[in-house]
């Protein structure tokens, strides 16, 4: 990726994780006051991060139900992101390693929760509803309302750029246009993790294959759910470009609150 202006999103960490039963608060307190600064953005080259959630609510709009992502569509209740500095991965790697290593060995990591995905994406593009909308850069400093993650597997002899194709010139203009639609969707697709990566952080199968779309929202992503992303995996899998292999809306948290963390079952 040409360097073409100085804060340029190379890295994306999304990290879904699920509390164990009875631990919501207090796992909750321990991410957004420690481990959300601490395990990641006290690092250098990362410059910005935001939390997501899904409620029960959300959560019954998952599909499919089965699904390489999650066990269940009940599990992965909360979701963080990260942007690292383009042209910075290799040492922002080996920092983040060597960091939740040093976490683990100080007792700074929260013992009742199951890490569910987590995994590094190299991002790839992105399409903004104009012009002069918000680049991708500043999609977790913006505070959207809502964000709908979507995974899919290429298809025999497809590469990303039909993904992009398919998506830019094919499912994005009308999307675009309706009240359900994305103001921002972000493409990336799986990096390896360090062999010596902390061993709770599950490998992904087909790794190689995979692609992840991120689509902000300035609207609940319950809004206009039936008529567009319920319809977006048959829409993707009758393309011809991937396998749809997961939909699921979130939502903000609320920092320094304990909002939502009683709306997860």
């Amino acid at each position: 990726m040409a360097l073409d202006k100085p804060i340029t999103l190379g890295t994306i960490l999304f990290t879904m994780v699920e509390p164990h039963k009875g631990h919501e608060v207090e796992y909750n307190r321990w991410y957004e006051t420690d481990h959300f600064y601490g395990g990641v953005l006290n690092g250098a080259w990362s410059f910005a991060g935001d939390r997501f959630v899904a409620t029960r609510e959300l959560k019954d709009l998952r599909y499919p139900a089965d699904s390489p992502m999650t066990p269940d569509p009940l599990t992965g209740s909360y979701l963080a992101l990260y942007w690292v500095l383009a042209g910075k991965h290799d040492e922002w790697n080996r920092w983040s390693v060597d960091t939740v290593k040093m976490l683990h060995a100080t007792g700074r990591m929260f013992p009742h929760r199951t890490h569910i995905h987590t995994l590094l994406y190299d991002y790839a593009w992105s399409i903004q509803s104009d012009e002069r909308g918000t680049p991708a850069e500043q999609a977790l400093d913006r505070n959207y309302a809502g964000l709908v993650v979507n995974v899919g597997e290429l298809a025999e002899g497809k590469t990303p750029a039909d993904v992009e194709d398919w998506t830019r010139n094919t499912w994005a203009p009308s999307a675009i246009s309706t009240g359900w639609g994305p103001d921002l969707i972000i493409d990336a697709t799986p990096l390896p993790l360090l062999d010596d990566a902390p061993p709770d952080v599950p490998r992904t199968v087909n790794a190689e294959r995979r692609f992840l779309q991120l689509h902000f929202l300035d609207h609940l992503p319950q809004q206009g759910w039936a008529d567009g992303y319920a319809k977006f995996g048959e829409q993707l899998d009758a393309s011809g470009v991937g396998t749809h292999l997961w939909t699921a809306p979130f939502i903000q948290t609320v920092f320094g609150t304990d909002a939502h963390t009683d709306e997860l079952r």
